[in-house]
This record gives structure tokens, C-alpha cells and sequence, in this order.
């Protein structure tokens, strides 16, 4: 074997520097095609003109190239969107930006975008366009309503004239709904009974439904202006002279007091026996009264001639005399 002089490297060695040698060139191959990548990008050539470096930059770059001028095309639909439309293609970014700051003292950019953002006519195009689209939502859900019935009240539904699938048309009665805890009675008392009896007076009433081992308490509300014959659908005529004398009883309304629907329910049309704590001190709303206090109407307009029996008739003109 050859032996190598006194202060050199093996072969191995320089093996090995050779290897890394390839390694850094083909890292600087790589770096520059980075550069080349964005050279291009902004628009410039490749490689330099000869005698010129990587790193030099036209003046006129912001000007001429298409990277630059696609970025300030960019920028002036922004900035018309924001209603600040620019002086025209040709100025720079650098001029935009001076003249952008002047319209605030301190040039503070946030600050500009602040006051321009509220006004800007994309912004007021896409509230115009959010409040037609919350419309239309309100009529959607409006609609929506519509195709649920809903009852006024709570209660239960004593009669049903149509059944799930069937057609059903404008005005055509569904269902009677009635109400568990609007309930009240009507006490048919003589008229013999009626005169002491007064609103407000404490009721003890038993139900044939529950005789007399639950009680139910009320108080009277209120009279009925008419008894049952005069407010029937056919009331009786005794203008022939064949009249007879009959007691009548005049319907008195008693509501419940302390009612539990869910516990002792009453149903409409029950029997029911009513005793009336006469004696008692009338307590509640118009306490005492027979008659609930009715509220004046409102002055209407003047009537001509009000008060008068008949209305005055003004002589008739004379006609010719006879033979």
C-alpha cells in the first residue's frame, strides 16, 4: 500500500467531505429555485439580466409587475366596497396608504376603519339583505302557525265533528272545547227566594253526582236580567186571556270557589243543590249589589230633534180650491 505523507487526510475522509460538498450544492440548487419560484410570482424574469444580482429590484416594480398590480387591482375592490373608491389604477399602494391615513389626525388605521365600516355600502347591502331574509323568516314561521289549531283555552273536548285525514273548509266547526276551571252554576231560584238574596253571599252546594259527601263552595257573582220561559227559543204568548199564574225562577249565577278540577272535576249539565248563607255579610267584588254596577258609554255625537216625540212636519202647500 502506498502510505500518504505526513499531515494529509485518508481516503475515506476525503470521501466523506466530497459527499457533503454534493449536499450543500444541491441545497443552494434548491434555494435558488425558491428565489426563481418568487421572481416569477412577482411577475419578473427567472434569472437576472446579465451583470445584475438576485436580489436587485426594478424601480418601477409596483408599476409594471403582475404580482403587484393583482394586488392593488385587490385593493381598490376593497376599498370601493368600503365606499373609499381610489384615485385610479395608476396610483401606487404607498400613495394610497398616504392619502388613507390623512383622514385620520393621529393616522391611526383602525380608528378610519371604525367610522368607514358602519356606512359602507357592503355593509349596508348585506343588512338590507339580512333584514328581507329575518322577513321572510317571520312569514315562514307565520305559515308554519297556520297549520296548527291551537284552542283559546284549556279544557276538554266534549263533541268532535271531524276525524284525523278528513278535509276540512273555512267556518266548519271542529270541536267544542270546554274549560275545567271556568265553572260556575246556574242556581234556578223562585222568585219568591230572590229577595235576599244578594252578590257576593257565601254558596254551599252539593252535587248529585257526589251527594252530600263532598261539598263544593262558591259565592253568587251575579243575575240573570229574564227568567227561563222569557229568554227561551219560543217564549210563551198569554196575550188570549187564558193566563195562569205560575212561580218563576230566575236563573242566579253562583261561581266555585276553591276548585280542583284534577281532583273532584264537575261536568256540564249536572244536578245540584244550592244553599244560599243569606244571613252572612256579602263578601268580594260589588259585595251586596243585586245588580253588577254598569259603566257609563261614551257621549256619542248630537242627534237633531233628541227628546222629541215626532218629528215636526212642515204644512203642506195649499192646493186649488174646489167648485
Amino acid at each position: 500500500e502506498e502510505l500518504a505523507p505526513s499531515g494529509s487526510i485518508s481516503k475515506e475522509e476525503l470521501d466523506v467531505r466530497r459527499q457533503t460538498v454534493k449536499v450543500d450544492e444541491a441545497a443552494v440548487n434548491q434555494a435558488l429555485q425558491a428565489v426563481y419560484a418568487t421572481r416569477a410570482s412577482l411577475g419578473l424574469p427567472d434569472q437576472p439580466a446579465k451583470g445584475h444580482d438576485l436580489t436587485e429590484v426594478p424601480p418601477d416594480l409596483e408599476q409594471t409587475f403582475s404580482g403587484v398590480r393583482t394586488a392593488l387591482y385587490s385593493l381598490v375592490q376593497t376599498m370601493a366596497q368600503l365606499g373609499l373608491p381610489m384615485a385610479g389604477a395608476a396610483v401606487t399602494p404607498k400613495q394610497f396608504l398616504d392619502e388613507f391615513r390623512k383622514r385620520d389626525a393621529t393616522g391611526d388605521i383602525d380608528r378610519i376603519f371604525k367610522a368607514l365600516v358602519p356606512n359602507a355600502p357592503a355593509v349596508k347591502q348585506a343588512e338590507a339583505k339580512l333584514l328581507e331574509a329575518r322577513r321572510d323568516l317571520d312569514q315562514a314561521l307565520l305559515n308554519l302557525r297556520y297549520c296548527d289549531i291551537v284552542s283559546e283555552i284549556d279544557g276538554v273536548v266534549t263533541s268532535r265533528n271531524v276525524n284525523p285525514g278528513n278535509n276540512v273548509s273555512v267556518g266548519q266547526s271542529l270541536m267544542a272545547v270546554r274549560s275545567l276551571t271556568e265553572i260556575w252554576i246556574d242556581a234556578n231560584f223562585k222568585e219568591t227566594q230572590l229577595a235576599d238574596l244578594r252578590i257576593g253571599q257565601r254558596v254551599r252546594c252539593e252535587v248529585d253526582m257526589y251527594g252530600s259527601r263532598r261539598e263544593f263552595e262558591g259565592r253568587i257573582t251575579g243575575f240573570t236580567m229574564g227568567t227561563g220561559q222569557t229568554l227561551a227559543l219560543l217564549p210563551p204568548q198569554n196575550a188570549t186571556g187564558n193566563f195562569v199564574k205560575i212561580v218563576q225562577r230566575l236563573p242566579v249565577r253562583v261561581e266555585l270557589t276553591h276548585y280542583d278540577p284534577d281532583k273532584v272535576p264537575v261536568f256540564v249539565g249536572l244536578s245540584v243543590v244550592p244553599y244560599v248563607y243569606y244571613k252572612e255579610r256579602p263578601t268580594g267584588p260589588h259585595a251586596g249589589a243585586v245588580l253588577q254596577p254598569l259603566y257609563p258609554l261614551p257621549q256619542g255625537p248630537t242627534v237633531p230633534n233628541a227628546g222629541e216625540a215626532l218629528r215636526p212636519v212642515a204644512p203642506l202647500p195649499h192646493g186649488p180650491s174646489g167648485p
